[in-house]
């Protein structure tokens, strides 16, 4: 019994490292530190050449979502996140690196920029460009973003 159960774990984490390229290149960021493994696996399974991790502290469950184009080098990603394509976190050359809450999505060609904090459960509309922080369960858009909504979807599951 606990053999077969093994053998579909194993085929389950096959199936994800061959299939999905941004399941790699999160594993293989993760990895970091693995000095021989993580080039092992990185010469097995190729990361997506358009989707690029710069960082170190990421959360459980960070979900990326069509990893094309997408450029993710942040202070810190919290838990829970949701990152689609063509995405762009990142910092200045005079600047700290984002630091990303818990609970953020950030959609479609979004810009994210700066030394600045997206509060937990904040959702960043598609193509918006961000440039200063971000409450809490705010909705922001534009360009230069700003609030133009309140998030309310996490508020409705607390119990």
């Amino acid at each position: 019994m606990q053999s077969e159960s093994k053998k579909k774990q194993f085929d389950l984490f096959s199936g994800l490292m061959l299939e999905l390229k941004e399941f790699r290149n999160l594993l293989l960021n993760r990895l970091y530190r693995g000095g021989l493994r993580r080039y092992i696996l990185r010469t097995l399974f190729p990361p997506m050449d358009t989707l690029y991790i710069n960082t170190r502290n990421i959360g459980h469950r960070l979900y990326i979502q069509h990893g094309f184009a997408t450029v993710i080098s942040a202070k810190s990603v919290g838990d829970d996140c949701w990152i689609n394509q063509q995405v762009t976190i990142g910092y200045t050359f005079d600047s700290e690196p984002v630091v990303i809450g818990n609970g953020v999505r950030v959609s479609a060609g979004a810009k994210v920029v700066g030394n600045i904090t997206v509060g937990d459960n904040a959702i960043i509309a598609s193509n918006a460009a961000v440039v200063k922080d971000v409450p809490e369960n705010a909705v922001v858009g534009g360009v230069p973003a700003r609030v133009i909504g309140e998030n309310i979807e996490h508020k409705l599951f607390e119990k």
